[in-house]
């Protein structure tokens, strides 16, 4: 079993946006040479994170954040933590910082309309995406 590690960035144009990173996780696992095993996609940041969902109908991710924005407000009163972004940290934990995907003969197994997003809470920023791919 072989396992390789590899990242790229991100730059996020807005304080919350979706951003698309299905082909950068694809070029990075073709790089890799591995064929079968599974594939982790992590975002080393506490105000971001990665989700899968559809990625054929650009309402989705809109329709996505629309519902964090109204769950968690950005200027909610009672928010304690002092750099004005405590609704990122809740948002990214809510979401969650990685994923896993199965990797079969070099395809990432992922459903017709699933993508896989870096979800920005926190920017604009540029960001890093860990993927972490094992098998052979």
């Amino acid at each position: 079993m072989k396992i390789i590690e590899m990242d790229f960035s991100v730059n996020s144009k807005d304080r919350n946006q979706m951003i698309d990173i299905t082909s950068q996780v694809h070029a990075v696992v073709s790089e890799s040479g591995i064929s079968n095993g599974d594939v982790i996609v992590y975002c080393p940041h506490t105000t971001a994170g990665i989700t899968i969902n559809e990625n054929a109908d650009p309402d989705v991710p809109h329709d996505i954040l629309l519902t964090l924005a109204d769950l968690i407000p950005q200027n909610k009163s009672g928010y304690q933590h002092c750099e004005g972004n405590s609704d990122s940290h809740v948002k990214s934990s809510l979401i969650g910082t990685s994923q896993q995907i199965l990797l079969n003969n070099g395809t990432l197994n992922l459903g017709t309309w699933q993508g896989i997003f870096f979800c920005e809470f926190d920017g604009p920023r540029n960001r890093k995406v860990k993927v972490q791919i094992k098998g052979e």
